[in-house]
C-alpha cells in the first residue's frame, strides 16, 4: 500500500514538472500548481502519517486545513502578482531624469 501511493506521489511529481510546459496564464498556472501540491499533501499525510486508519475526523481535519492553506496562499500568490507591475511602474518613475 505504501508503495502504491509512493508510486501515485511520483506520478503526481512527473504530472507537476509536465504542466510546466503548457502556460495557462499565471492565475490558471498557481492554480494547477497548487490544487497538485494540496493532493500530494493530503496523500502524506493521510497514508504516511497513518492519520488513514485514525478517526475519521482526524484525516477530515487535515484536508480541510490543507484546502483552505492552499486557498489562502493561492489568493495571496495572485494578489502580489497585481503590486509586482506597480512597484515596477515606480521604479521606473524614479529613475527618471
Amino acid at each position: 500500500l505504501l508503495f502504491g501511493v509512493f508510486m501515485i506521489l511520483m506520478f503526481l511529481t512527473i504530472v507537476t514538472v509536465g504542466v510546466t510546459v503548457f502556460d495557462f496564464g499565471y492565475t490558471m498556472n498557481l492554480v494547477v500548481a497548487m490544487a497538485i501540491a494540496l493532493v500530494k499533501a493530503a496523500f502524506v499525510g493521510l497514508y504516511f502519517m497513518h492519520l488513514r486508519w485514525d478517526a475519521p475526523l482526524n484525516g477530515f481535519i487535515l484536508v480541510a486545513s490543507l484546502l483552505f492553506v492552499t486557498l489562502f496562499i493561492t489568493i495571496a500568490l495572485m494578489d502580489t502578482g497585481q503590486y509586482a507591475t506597480l512597484q515596477e511602474a515606480a521604479a521606473l518613475r524614479n529613475s527618471a531624469p
